[in-house]
Parts: structure tokens; sequence; C-alpha cells
């Protein structure tokens, strides 16, 4: 059991993808609660700074960028810093020894094989069971800090709200059906082809006459843009935003179906309705969270949420996923969500 009244100075640490990031956030009001006076710091990477800008209840937010710090010096900031707990939710070899270099009292870490000596508090790992949030909640459960709070953070400025307002006002999508289309992923076996996407486009306009919303972000302009020449019917594609700004042109919309990516999970927190299309990820371990979100698969594959980056056997459970089987879960969703009874349904 740790000393509440020596806990100073806390870092919690967790790299790499959007979507994780903003899971992992869940862990922050509950540390507050439990350390209301410590300094609570997180360490994250570039692609994740806006999901912790802004939120009141971490003190400073500590950026490492691969590509442009020197590792060796980061690593003595980290040091001097003085932490009394360091939390390792991220548990990769680089983590591991940033824990363990940073001399804190109390060193919370998960199990992993290799990685046991950065960590005097270990976590047994449960990611092939729990929801990834879950997983982040056992690392405090470890300390014995009690779960108060299950609020995944993500802040949005006025600012932004009216970034995203005007672009509603300006395409007259106001009392409009807009469904927002998320084509990306950070592995290819995650995503649904573009053209998939395309072809749902154009039912949803066909069958409720949805104003159609191409989401992107960095890098993936293009794919927007394809799948926007693919359709038959028109379509939108917003202007470049943050993911701040993202955030509030989901907000705006009536339902989100999305690979499992970031966009997904923070349209799922902000409470939009959220069709997740899955494959070699687990939905019940990584799925949208919330009453109004729901996911979609091929089922019947034995390959199914096989975590691999590269496919062996030709990308079967995102190929075969048929456009009718979206579009049935997306009927059902909409049915959920009371949304199909405001919308003028063409069948």
């Amino acid at each position: 059991m740790i000393e509440i009244e020596g806990i100073k100075r806390i870092l919690v640490i967790k790299l790499r993808a959007i979507g994780d990031v903003l899971l992992s956030t869940i862990v922050l009001k509950n540390l507050r609660h439990h350390f209301p006076d410590a300094q609570l710091d997180f360490l994250a990477e570039p692609p994740s700074r806006e999901v912790l800008e802004g939120n009141l209840v971490v003190n400073d937010l500590l950026i490492f960028d691969r590509a442009n710090d020197n590792a060796v010096a980061f690593l003595w900031r980290l040091r001097s810093r003085r932490y009394d707990l360091v939390i390792d939710l991220f548990g990769n070899p680089r983590t591991a020894f940033m824990t363990y270099f940073s001399r804190a009292t109390y060193r919370v870490g998960y199990d992993f094989r290799g990685r046991q000596y950065a960590y005097n508090i270990l976590v047994q790992p449960r990611g092939g069971e729990v929801h990834n949030t879950e997983f982040n909640l056992d690392a405090l459960r470890a300390l014995d800090v009690e779960i108060v709070d299950r609020e995944i953070s993500f802040s949005i400025s006025e600012r932004d709200e009216e970034c995203a307002a005007r672009f509603v006002r300006q395409e007259r999508l106001d009392g409009q059906l807009i469904v927002g289309l998320n084509p990306s992923g950070s592995w290819y076996t995650k995503r649904w082809g573009l053209k998939n996407f395309a072809r749902l486009g154009d039912k949803l306009v066909e069958r409720y006459k949805a104003k159609v919303l191409l989401l992107w972000g960095p890098g993936e302009h293009e794919d927007a843009r394809r799948i926007q020449a693919m359709m038959r019917h028109a379509s939108l594609i917003p202007p470049r935003t943050t993911l701040k700004q993202l955030g509030a042109l989901v907000k705006r919309c009536s339902l989100v179906v999305s690979n499992d990516a970031g966009p997904m999970h923070l349209a799922a927190i902000l409470g939009v309705p959220t069709l997740g299309i899955y494959g070699p990820t687990n939905p019940y371990l990584q799925g949208p969270l919330g009453e109004r979100s729901s996911w979609v698969r091929l089922e019947g594959l034995e390959c199914l949420g096989c975590n691999l980056t590269l496919c062996p056997i030709g990308h079967i459970c995102m190929d075969r996923l048929s456009v009718d089987t979206v579009l049935e879960a997306i009927r059902r969703m909409l049915e959920k969500n009371n949304i199909i009874m405001s919308a003028r349904v063409y069948a």
C-alpha cells in the first residue's frame, strides 16, 4: 500500500495512437480524486497532443517526439522532475525503461515479458479479457485507487465549436440527417475498402436522403476525394481541421460509421451514435463506448480478432463484409437511437 501523503508528483505514460491515448484518460479524474494536491503530468507523442490539451486535470503535458527529440536528454529531463509515482499504461520496452530511469519511488506497469525489471508494482495484464478502458483502470486498482469516475476526457473550445457550426450553416445542414464516414485506420487490415464506403454513402443517400460527410485527418484527404469521386450522389468533404475541430464537427453528425480508429472512439465518447467496423481487432476489447454505439463484423470467421497488421489469407474479414450487412447494422442503430423516426426513409 502506498503512502498518499508522500505522493507529490505523478506521471502517466501512454504513447502512440490517438484512440488508445483517448481511452487512457479514464484514469485521470480517479487519480485527481485520490491525490487531490499532487502534480499530475501526462507523457504522450505528437499525434496525441490535442487529446490532452485543455484537460483541466492535467498539470503538465510532456511530448516525446521520437523523430526530433534526443532520447538520452529526454530521459534525464524525466529524472530531473523527481516523480514519486510513474504509471506506464503503454508497456513497451521504451516506456518501461523511461519508467525505470525516472527513479520514481513507485513505478507501476504491466507484467509483460522482459519489462518486470522496470516496475515495483506489477499489474496482471488483462488486455485479451476486458475492454481497453478496464485495462487502464487495472493500473489504478493495483494501487488501491478507488474508481469513482469513468469519464473519457476530451475538451473542445468555443472557438472550435463555432468553426463546426459555421461549416454546418454554410452547407445548409441544419435539421438534416448527417452521416459521417471515416475510412481511416492505422493498419491496412483494419480498413474497410474505399469502394465499400462509397457504395455505403450512396445507399445512405438513396434510402435516408442522408447528407454524407467524408471525415479525414492528416494524410487522408486523398482517400476522401477518391470516395467522393466514386459516389454517384453528392457528398461533402470538410476543410482541414484540428482534432478539436474534428470533434466539434463530429458532434453535429446524426451518426458516424468508422473503421476501428481514433475518430471512432472520439465520436462515441462525445455521445454520437457510432458504428464501428471490425475484423482484425476485437470489438469486445476495443469497441466504441456508450449505449448509443455499436459495431459490425463478418461473423463466422475463425480468424476474427487476430490483431495482425499483415493478413496472410487475403483480408477476407473486411473484403467479404458486405455493404448491405453494414447498412442493416445502421438501420438497427437508427431505430435504437430513435433517429429513424425523424428521418424520411426512401426504401
